[in-house]
C-alpha cells in the first residue's frame, strides 16, 4: 500500500491545519487507520486512530480535544483536523494502517511537515 500525506505547513500557535492522506494499492475501507508524528531525533509517536467505518476514534492524551481524525472511504482518504496548535505539535506527520491498538503496520509513506510557530 502507498500512503501520501498532504497539507502540512507553517502555522501560528493557536491556529488550525487540516492534513489529508491518500492511499493507493490496497482496500482502504477495510482497515483501521491512524496518524503518527515524528520529531527529528525522537521516536515516531501515535497521534490518533479510527476504525474502518469511522465509528470509533482514539487519541493520544497530548492531542485529545484539539485534533479530530476522520475518513472518507469513497475517496480512500484519511484526514486529521488540528486545532489550537502548539509549538510542541511541530513534527512530520504520517498516516499508516493500524495493525492492532496503536501499532502501525510499519509501511510508512510520505509524511508532511507541520511547523507551529510561537
Amino acid at each position: 500500500v502507498q500512503l501520501q500525506a498532504f497539507g502540512g505547513g507553517l502555522v501560528q500557535a493557536g491556529g488550525p491545519l487540516r492534513l489529508s492522506c491518500v492511499t493507493f494499492g490496497r482496500t482502504f475501507s477495510n482497515n483501521y487507520m491512524g496518524w503518527f508524528r515524528q520529531v527529528p531525533g525522537k521516536e515516531r509517536e501515535f497521534v490518533a486512530r479510527i476504525t474502518w467505518n469511522g465509528g470509533s476514534t482514539y487519541y493520544a492524551d497530548s492531542v485529545k480535544g484539539r485534533f479530530t481524525i476522520s475518513r472518507d472511504n469513497a475517496k480512500n482518504t484519511l484526514y486529521l483536523q488540528m486545532n489550537s496548535l502548539k509549538p510542541e505539535d511541530t513534527a512530520v506527520y504520517y498516516c499508516a494502517r493500524i495493525v492492532t491498538g496503536t501499532i502501525a503496520s510499519g509501511s510508512w509513506g510520505r509524511g508532511t511537515l507541520v511547523t507551529v510557530s510561537s
